[in-house]
């Protein structure tokens, strides 16, 4: 039995090359969704505006989602212009080694720490443990530096999100400090 299409085979093979050659408008798809769920709950978001400011927690996902939306925007107006990029000429990887399963443990295991620990010590120690974890997942081994690079990292983030930007975070133990 035998199917009959109205599209001809050479045309139905013309337009699986085309998006064969165009597949990195996929990308562009997955970029445009992201950044329109990111501005849709940005902006749904439930803030007081005269309460923070211009400045606030919508900030940050708002410029996040027009920064998704132009990068969609602009990629896909390069990918129809004829710009590709380079298979496997761009990148340091190899292929045929295997997945390096010990350091995504590590990664995962810290991420998950401190998601447990966030709450009863706080953003500053919990963003400290997690920086310095996961330099020490990914490899770097100087402790005379990293923690004191990780405890200076949460404490900004602390500052930025909590003081400046109004999303409250957990201080934990050092609330009355910072």
């Amino acid at each position: 039995m035998t199917t009959r299409t109205d599209i001809p085979e050479s045309e139905a093979a013309e337009r699986r090359s085309w998006l064969r050659e165009h597949s990195e408008l996929g990308v562009c798809v997955l970029l445009l969704a992201l950044g329109v769920l990111v501005l849709t709950d940005a902006l749904t978001m439930d803030v007081e505006v005269t309460q923070r400011g211009p400045v606030g927690p919508k900030t940050v996902p708002v410029v996040v989602g027009v920064g998704l939306l132009v990068i969609a925007a602009l990629l896909a107006v390069d990918v129809l212009r004829g710009g590709r990029g380079q298979a496997e000429g761009g990148e340091d990887i190899d292929l045929s080694e295997p997945a390096d399963w010990r350091t995504v443990l590590l990664l995962s295991g810290v991420f998950l720490g401190a998601a447990v620990l966030i709450e009863p010590v706080g953003f500053p120690v919990a963003g400290a443990l997690l920086f310095w974890g996961a330099a020490f997942a990914l490899g770097s081994r100087r402790l005379d530096r990293d923690p004191l690079i990780a405890a200076v990292l949460s404490l900004a983030t602390y500052a930025v999100f909590n003081n400046l930007l109004g999303v409250p975070l957990p201080g934990g133990p050092l609330m009355g400090v910072l």
